[in-house]
């Protein structure tokens, strides 16, 4: 088998399965807000999981706060900026290319605070265009709220300069929030040096227990407590927290950190397969080929043949795709993402999304490149649309 879908979720670590399975055999269950010894070990645990990441993300402790993922993250992060900002400030600057939770919650507070929503414009390729952005910044210098752009796009894997949206976000004064999803535990990330306000993570997909995360504030006390509860998190986000899951945060992301190096490798092999498959075919197109990427991710698409159809004869070979974002996968018809990249629909319609991890290496990607020329050479003959 090969599962090819890291971008939407990934499996547990083979380190991370080791952990929990001696992590059961462990006598140290208990909530970590007791005073008793055994609570103060799991809360002794939590602090020592706070710091390991913080320092592989490049952040202080005091800067990070767990929870249980990127949703509650951008929720948290947008709640605290949007719900107390002056009325004066009713501007946010967004681009067309964020994950699906961000324009729900800004389309939230656009409803109740009547918020005017901005959107940088993009070129081809999927990347922020930073003129744009700073266009958009002078204009609304003295309303702006908060920006928030994503670091990596989920569907194509594309690189966005993020740093120097951080740093025109500073010139102009305004909070930058930007999405790390897709970034932090696949590429390189160093929060303090980014210049951002605001990051996220989910522990799905770096290989660690679902339904745990973190997110990153440079000024924690600008944020607000959205979860209610009592001192957890320093009394920013309530209820009892997910230790276990955090333990294997910790574990996935030092993984990642020890062995970030095998992510040139899996670029080089990336690069190769593509390479191979235009070859190949040479109506086949790749999305974001020319720009920043990363290592394991490609969008491919061989223009009338449907997407859904490939995933289902690469299914037939025990490998495992989604087209576009795994989130509307079921959804037969080109996304928002890139509609908005100008991808036309014969184009948007056959995509496939493969997403490998560090962990992987060419000989997935030779099984990758036989089973869909074998996927490819057999669709064609029926082209769908």
């Amino acid at each position: 088998m090969i599962y090819a879908d890291y971008n939407g979720s990934a499996p547990l670590l083979p380190v991370v399965r080791e952990y929990l399975k001696k992590r059961m055999d462990s006598e140290i269950y208990a909530n970590p807000n007791a005073i008793h010894s055994l609570g103060q070990k799991v809360s002794h645990g939590i602090e020592k999981c706070r710091e390991v990441i913080s320092q592989i993300v490049g952040c202080y402790p005091d800067q990070l706060y767990f929870n249980s993922g990127s949703s509650e993250g951008v929720s948290h992060i947008i709640f605290s900026i949007l719900e107390y900002a002056p009325k004066t400030k009713n501007v946010v600057i967004t681009s067309p290319l964020e994950h699906v939770v961000i324009p729900k919650a800004l389309s939230f507070y656009q409803d109740r605070r009547n918020y005017k929503i901005e959107k940088v414009e993009i070129d081809s390729q999927g990347v922020i265009q930073i003129e744009s952005l700073e266009k958009l910044l002078k204009l609304h210098s003295a309303s702006l709220a908060l920006v928030t752009i994503m670091a990596v796009n989920n569907e194509t894997g594309v690189i966005q300069p993020y740093a120097k949206m951080a740093e025109l976000c500073q010139k102009y004064g305004v909070d930058f929030f930007c999405d790390t999803t897709q970034l932090i535990g696949k590429g390189e990330f160093n929060f303090n040096d980014s210049g951002i306000d605001y990051a996220i993570c989910s522990g799905h997909k770096v290989g660690a227990l679902t339904g745990t995360g973190f997110l990153i504030a440079k000024e924690p006390t600008k944020l607000k407590p959205h979860i209610f509860g009592s001192s957890q998190e320093k009394g920013l986000r309530g209820g009892t927290q997910n230790y276990i899951g955090i333990e294997t945060l910790a574990v996935a992301l030092s993984d990642f950190n020890e062995n970030k190096n095998r992510l040139k490798e899996l670029g080089q092999a990336r690069e190769k397969f593509e390479a191979e498959m235009k070859q190949a075919f040479p109506e086949v197109v790749i999305v974001g080929e020319n720009v920043s990427r990363l290592a394991g991710t490609t969008l491919i698409s061989y223009p009338g043949i449907h997407g859904q159809a490939v995933q289902i004869e690469l299914e037939s070979h025990d490998i495992f795709v989604t087209t576009s974002a795994a989130c509307s996968d079921n959804q037969p018809e080109t996304s928002a993402v890139l509609k908005a990249m100008g991808v036309h629909d014969d184009v948007g319609r056959g995509v496939i999304r493969i997403s490998l991890s560090y962990t992987q290496s060419e000989k997935d990607y030779l099984k990758l490149e036989l089973a869909l020329k074998a996927a490819y050479s057999k669709l064609k003959k029926i082209k769908s649309f």
